[in-house]
């Protein structure tokens, strides 16, 4: 007989954040965490590619890719690849409520331009 559990099915963008849109950060950790002091077994994540049109977690444009939205500033800065300043200057008036994945376009892709050229030799090993 199969041991009786349960979960949660949540999208990682629908976790809390600063930046518009929840990530793979120190949310989805805390997130975990609660999880299990919850008692919860599972989270079903839905899939985690670039979305297509509607930007919708269900319409990714590849299977195997991942949704670089996903990548936490925070964490980047924690890397020495981003400054605050330089995150607070690249971030919008975010919606709590939903993401706005138009003005995230628009956003990270500087962003992370600018983090990928601060990536040093021993970061690539």
């Amino acid at each position: 007989m199969f041991e009786r559990t349960s979960g949660i099915l949540m999208h990682i963008t629908s976790l809390p954040s600063p930046h518009g849109i929840g990530t793979l950060g120190n949310a989805a950790y805390d997130f975990v965490d609660f999880l299990e002091a919850a008692g919860q077994r599972y989270w079903q994540v839905l899939p985690l590619g670039h979305t297509g049109f509607g930007d919708s977690p269900y319409q990714c444009f590849s299977a195997a890719a991942g949704n670089p939205y996903l990548i936490d500033l925070d964490l980047l800065a924690q890397d020495g690849l981003l400054t605050e300043a330089e995150i607070k200057a690249g971030d919008f008036e975010a919606s709590p409520d939903e993401a706005d994945f138009e003005q995230l376009a628009d956003t990270r892709w500087p962003l992370f331009r600018k983090a990928y050229s601060r990536v040093d030799d021993k970061m690539r090993e």
